[in-house]
């Protein structure tokens, strides 16, 4: 089944700071990064302020917050340090993620299940100022549900399993995975909570995620950043766009 009618696209801008930060100069900029996906057709932006800095920083976030017009998504773990950031800034979202110092990326979804109740503090303040709260989560039911219970407005599907399998040629299992997280995002919807993906997505495998009719967002950065350096940020945004959209829409 395909729905007609626009997926938004948000761009993670973080490896744009990775790139500025391995000389220690101000360039690239990643608000410029933020300001050209907007241009290109980006629907938001996406940062993650990681406990130690390692790409995006404090001063980032604010430059990005007040000078791009399309939402911000900041993602970040559940801690007091990120939750008095949040209630400062006041961004159109957080995104909660696992986090942890020795990975080089985030790796599988945060177990909502298994802390709920502090999430569910957790989030609480951030929903009363206006902050629309997603988890990002495995495409397991007790995950799912666990999201729903303490108030979370979005799950956001690791895709990273699927994208993993499908470019090490495992069609079976990538197969096998695809329908997990469309049972998840089909689960996800039915208990009111809107769904988005991402993780690991590139041109090659992001049609069947965008094709699943209760995503509504996909949020990509580490490939649309690799892609610039040979076709440049808005071209390469672009293409995405144009993936997606045939995805929905593929008469």
């Amino acid at each position: 089944m395909y729905v007609t009618g626009k997926q938004r696209l948000g761009v993670n801008i973080d490896h744009v700071a990775t790139v500025r930060n391995a000389r220690g100069s101000a360039w690239p900029d990643p608000l410029r990064a933020a300001i050209l996906a907007e241009a290109s057709g980006a629907d938001g932006i996406t940062a993650h302020l990681r406990e130690d800095r390692r790409h995006i920083r404090d001063a980032d976030m604010e430059a990005l917050r007040a000078g791009i017009g399309i939402p911000l998504n900041f993602e970040c773990a559940a801690t007091d340090e990120m939750q008095a950031i949040l209630l400062r800034l006041k961004p159109h979202a957080a995104c909660l993620v696992p986090e942890k110092r020795e990975e080089r990326t985030t790796e599988g979804g945060l177990d909502v299940a298994g802390d709920e109740k502090r999430l569910a503090g957790f989030i609480a303040p951030l929903r009363a100022a206006g902050i629309r709260v997603s988890m990002f989560i495995g495409h397991q039911a007790a995950q799912i549900e666990a999201s729903a219970r303490i108030g979370a407005a979005v799950v956001e599907l690791h895709t990273g399993h699927y994208s993993d399998l499908d470019a090490e040629g495992r069609a079976e299992e990538a197969a096998a995975e695809l329908d997990a997280l469309r049972r998840g995002a089909a689960l996800a919807a039915s208990l009111g909570l809107e769904v988005h993906a991402g993780h690991g997505l590139t041109y090659e495998n992001v049609a069947p995620i965008a094709a699943i009719p209760e995503v509504r967002e996909l949020n990509i950065g580490h490939f649309l950043i690799g892609e610039a350096i040979f076709r440049g940020l808005g071209p390469a945004i672009e293409e995405m766009r144009r993936r997606m959209d045939d995805a929905r829409d593929p008469g």
